[in-house]
């Protein structure tokens, strides 16, 4: 029997994932007009604007390991976010999910123990046949951004649920949101940033408004409610489903129709994930402490 609080974080970590494959599906209008780093930095500047005005944390109640935890988070998010688009304008989508995964399954394996590893290991290799990255290119820098963000990845599952234990609702991602936000900012200051601004228009200052809500704000908050229910190994191998629904979603959306090894890696990854919702609790933490 799978307890009530397991199964809840997998639940929502779940939805968090169809909100991420829909919302990159939305972004591709978006990057057209933008490019990729522009349409990180409008999705993260305007959620961090977003938790701040809406949450309004007091930094007072942090201890100060808290707030460190929370800068930290924010730079990592910024990192994930703004290394996977620059991955996937120099290699094939596919390769660079499969190496972007590396993050959360070295999480998985590095802290999980007996079942927990060999999820892992099974959602591996349901990833690399949905993802199939031998068939794609091997452009070093490509290679090496996808790389980063996967140690990005690692440490934002880390840190997202250490800055969940110790605050209540939504108030951590309400620091560390803002924090990525003025990141990605910096970042696109001395990269793209004349570009970015010839190309934004209030038309496209309300599109990436409400791709905000639906990518980052949203799945990162059911993310953070999640990983207080579930341990970082049973998150990081959960985290193998998301190849599988953006798979699903082509195929509803786009008439993208599967191959046998794509069909064969989906059960890996959902065996994967039941096996890896099943052994993953953890007791609810609130404010620094289990729930009684």
């Amino acid at each position: 029997m799978v307890p009530m609080s397991t199964r809840t974080g997998a639940s929502l970590a779940v939805v968090s994932m169809v909100c991420v494959q829909l919302g990159l599906a939305v972004s591709v209008g978006l990057i057209d007009r933008l490019g990729t780093t522009g349409t990180a930095w409008l999705r993260l500047a305007w959620a961090g604007v977003l938790l701040a005005v809406l949450v309004r944390p007091s930094l007072r109640g942090f201890t100060r390991r808290g707030l460190l935890n929370c800068v930290l988070l924010g730079m990592v998010t910024a990192g994930v976010t703004l290394l996977f688009m620059a991955a996937v304008a120099r290699i094939p989508l596919g390769t660079a999910s499969a190496l972007e995964f590396l993050g959360p399954l070295g999480v998985a394996v590095a802290r999980g123990r007996g079942r927990a590893r060999r999820w892992a290991l099974i959602a591996a290799a349901g990833v690399l046949l949905l993802t199939e990255p031998w068939h794609g290119g091997t452009d070093p820098a490509g290679v090496g951004f996808a790389l980063a963000a996967a140690v990005c990845w690692a440490g934002y599952i880390v840190l997202t649920q250490k800055v969940g234990d110790e605050a209540t609702g939504l108030r951590g991602l309400a620091v560390s949101m803002p924090v990525a936000g003025l990141t990605a900012t910096a970042v696109v200051a001395v990269t793209d940033g004349p570009a970015v601004l010839a190309a934004l228009d209030p038309g496209l200052l309300l599109v990436g408004l409400g791709l905000a809500v639906l990518l980052p704000v949203v799945p990162f908050s059911l993310e953070m409610l999640a990983l207080r229910r579930l341990t970082t190994a049973a998150f990081g191998t959960l985290m193998a489903l998301e190849p599988a629904i953006a798979l699903l979603i082509g195929l509803v959306a786009l008439h993208q129709v599967p191959g046998w090894g794509a069909v064969v890696g989906i059960g890996f990854v959902v065996a994967a994930g039941i096996g890896a919702a099943r052994a993953g609790a953890r007791p609810l933490v609130v404010d620094g402490a289990p729930a009684r």
